[in-house]
């Protein structure tokens, strides 16, 4: 019997090379479009419209001769993706929509919808491999770099499980994003040239004030310049009672308030920003551009600092709650008071940096060897052995 495997068809270049990938190995192929979002009212333009994206999904399934159907898990999407954002954006924190997005929507639902189908995996466009190997008898499945460093979107999958993996295939991980055209252009499938979609996963382009606007009202407050001599900038703490008051230390947030900077802008709404930002204050006439250091949502104050060197952006450690501390490689799950090197990143396409965790009774310490810029409550940290990642958690 040829293993049936159910494909993420976007109607992009990468999941339809997956496809004609698979087809080529001998797998039993069925292409699946997802239909997330119904209002097109918020997107900025045309360009992720999902009625062109289904078209192009159809026809590169006729093209390939595989059957092909439109799921709607627009309602799924609603309460977990976009409703989760309102929330979070809303506590001053920044979400990631992609990374939850693979782990709630296309490795749950959509999953689950084709594992119904008969489907023994489900197969996406994404840049990044699966290894396995067996430990104690048991088989564990790695979540590796993608081949082209350029394109590795390991870290969009950084929550996904093990049993996930175990029913998951990447077929374009070996590939780099130059092959992956060409093989899409000598097959002629009409998705060759196609420009990779950006903005939100799955709605495309958005413009995120106007996105939010529509729960969360616009309100006006002052945007305030800390000065880089700001003399809270100079107090190091040398002294600790114990390892945990460093790491605490090293991951604390500063707290800023009005009178430690001048005031130079009007924001709409403390919310709609986020740490290291720099488009949207519209304020001239300071030497260098800048950048969002701090928000108060309580106060509706935005603090910023000019120039990205400004000491404020700047951190060496985070923290992760132990219940948002999230490991693929269940096996290596560090007990307290143990600590692991690796390499970890704070967003997608930031280079791997040194880091050290920690776990403490309280949860997770990581604290790099560099002070990192703009670390971001909300976001997702993800760390790493070599090519492997090896788990991730959110920014507290």
């Amino acid at each position: 019997m040829k293993k049936r495997v159910v494909v993420g068809l976007s109607g992009g270049v990468d999941s339809s090379v997956a496809a004609y990938l698979l087809k080529e190995q001998g797998y039993d192929v069925i292409g699946l479009f997802m239909k997330n979002w119904h209002d097109d009212s918020v997107t900025i333009s045309d360009e992720c419209p999902w009625l062109e994206d289904s078209n192009d999904a159809m026809l590169v399934a006729e093209k390939l001769g595989i059957p092909f159907q439109t799921v709607d898990l627009s309602e799924e999407y609603k309460e977990r993706i976009v409703d989760y954002m309102f929330r979070e954006y809303q506590m001053g924190r920044t979400p990631n929509p992609d990374v939850l997005c693979n782990r709630e929507i296309k490795f749950d639902v959509f999953m689950k919808i084709a594992l119904s189908l008969g489907a023994d995996f489900v197969a996406t466009g994404h840049y990044c491999r699966k290894g396995t190997f067996e430990k104690d008898g048991t088989e564990v499945y790695q979540l590796l770099a993608g081949k082209d460093p350029n394109k590795d979107q390991s870290y969009f999958l950084c929550q996904l499980s093990q049993e996930q993996l175990s029913k998951t295939l990447f077929p374009i991980g070996e590939l780099l994003k130059s092959e992956v055209r060409k093989i899409a252009s000598e097959q002629n499938l009409i998705t060759a040239e196609k420009r990779d979609s950006q903005g939100l996963c799955f709605i495309g382009k958005v413009r995120l004030p106007e996105f939010l606007q529509q729960k969360l009202a616009p309100k006006d407050g002052a945007i305030v310049e800390v000065p880089a001599t700001f003399s809270e900038y100079k107090r190091t703490k040398q002294e600790f009672s114990s390892e945990e008051e460093k790491f605490e230390y090293l991951s604390a947030k500063r707290k800023y308030s009005k009178v430690d900077g001048k005031q130079v802008g009007i924001h709409h709404g403390a919310h709609y920003f986020t740490r290291g930002q720099r488009k949207g204050l519209a304020v001239g006439g300071t030497k260098e551009p800048l950048f969002v250091i701090a928000t108060d949502v309580n106060e509706n104050i935005i603090y910023t600092g000019q120039g990205k060197d400004h000491p404020g952006l700047y951190r060496r450690g985070l923290f992760v709650k132990n219940e948002e501390i999230h490991w693929i490689r269940e096996d290596l799950k560090l007990a307290e008071e143990e600590k692991m090197e690796v390499m970890a990143r704070i967003r997608y396409r930031q280079p791997l940096e040194k880091a050290t965790l920690h776990r403490t009774v309280s949860g997770l310490y990581i604290i790099f060897d560099k002070p990192q810029s703009a670390i971001t409550e909300g976001q997702f940290v993800a760390w790493y052995n070599g090519q492997e990642l090896l788990g991730s958690g959110v920014i507290s």
